[in-house]
């Protein structure tokens, strides 16, 4: 990820590499536990902080959980060595880490649907009767409102936490193949040990799921859908915040916006960016699917790979464009004005399929009630 290429990436702090590195000691320590097994020593080693290993080192191996075990073996006792990572296979591992960071992305994924949802509530609210000039395929349309307007929007966000609400996240335990072969060797109770591991981490148990990847795409398509839903959001943004329409602007702030050679200019850019991450996003959840659909034998041969980046780039995508919508539309300068001048303005045109009247607001149809509605599902919570 880079700082200067993926503005706003901040946002997602903690999903990235560190944040990685940090969840496959968590599962490391926690199939300890599950074991039964003493995690003094791996403790200390943690606390001393464990190096993450060469690039090289990690080519080589493949994946990084190969090297991990092996620095982690040499950094504990030699009781801890014997039986650390004992009954796992790198996928396990490092399927359940990811499984870790998608838990902390939807957490805070659904503190952000939150927060845009009270936001556009409270512009539904305000602007239920605001008339506005209705547009389709880019063109007049009838008469509706404001508040009916961001009313659907927020039907998309709610919908999108549902989902996130939703999903659900498994550990990862098949062994070498998918049997636990090992793990049945080391317990008379294999199923009671995955529970437990299941349980230490926050996540579900599960059958294993080496090669049927539905728990990575569920997660992708989740967190599409809240991206679509706040890139629908954004892209209205935009054509409403057009100079030669300007019915809504972003907030506001010193040296927002700014351009590098036109001092006039106050760019949309939190619009812009949850835009792009929208669209970034969902051609990434396509190359997922693709992958999931490559997944063959017991455990893939390179499709398995190709989802990594992309998986940790969902997760990061999604996090701050929803962290970025939230304070979008939280700041969103609404010019009610403007919207009924232009409503007025093009009357004419707004009320051709009525065929009689000259005032757009005795045109709304169910409008308002649309408004209600949305509105009572929110409040319910």
């Amino acid at each position: 990820m880079s700082d200067l290429l993926e503005p706003g990436h901040h946002r997602a702090a903690g999903l990235g590499d560190d944040g990685l590195w940090h969840a496959l000691l968590q599962v490391e320590r926690a199939w300890l536990l599950a074991r039964s097994q003493s995690t003094g020593s791996l403790d200390a080693a943690i606390a001393n902080g464990v190096p993450r290993p060469a690039p090289e080192a990690v080519e080589n191996a493949g994946s990084p959980v190969v090297e991990l075990v092996r620095i982690l073996r040499s950094m504990v006792d030699d009781e801890t060595a014997q039986v650390l990572h004992r009954g796992l296979t790198s996928q396990d591992v490092l399927d359940t880490a990811l499984m870790l960071l998608a838990k902390d992305a939807l957490g805070r994924a659904d503190t952000y649907l939150t927060l845009t949802a009270a936001a556009l509530a409270e512009l539904a609210r305000a602007h239920r009767e605001t008339v506005m000039a209705g547009r389709t395929l880019t063109q007049y349309a009838v008469p509706v409102t404001f508040g009916l307007k961001v009313a659907q929007w927020l039907i998309g966000v709610l919908d999108a936490r549902d989902a996130v609400r939703g999903v659900e996240l498994p550990v990862q335990v098949g062994g070498a193949a998918g049997t636990r072969s090992l793990l049945g060797e080391l317990t008379d109770v294999p199923d009671a040990v995955v529970d437990a591991f299941a349980a230490e981490l926050g996540l579900q148990s599960a059958l294993p799921w080496h090669t049927r990847r539905t728990p990575i795409t569920r997660v992708a398509d989740v967190m599409a859908e809240a991206c679509a839903a706040a890139g629908v959001i954004a892209g209205n943004i935009l054509f409403l915040g057009r100079p030669e329409v300007g019915e809504v602007r972003e907030a506001r702030s010193a040296g927002k916006g700014t351009s590098s050679t036109m001092p006039q200019k106050a760019n949309p850019v939190l619009s812009v960016l949850v835009r792009s991450a929208a669209l970034q996003v969902l051609s990434l959840v396509a190359h997922l699917h693709m992958c999931s659909g490559l997944a063959v034998d017991e455990r893939p041969d390179g499709a398995w790979h190709a989802e990594w980046p992309a998986f940790t780039r969902v997760l990061t995508l999604g996090v701050t464009a929803l962290s970025q919508t939230a304070d979008l539309v939280g700041g969103l300068e609404v010019d009610a004005d403007v919207m009924s001048h232009r409503a007025q303005e093009a009357a004419v045109e707004l009320l051709a399929e009525r065929g009689t009247g000259d005032d757009p607001a005795e045109y709304l149809g169910s409008a308002t009630a649309f408004v209600d509605r949305v509105l009572e599902r929110w409040d319910r919570g």
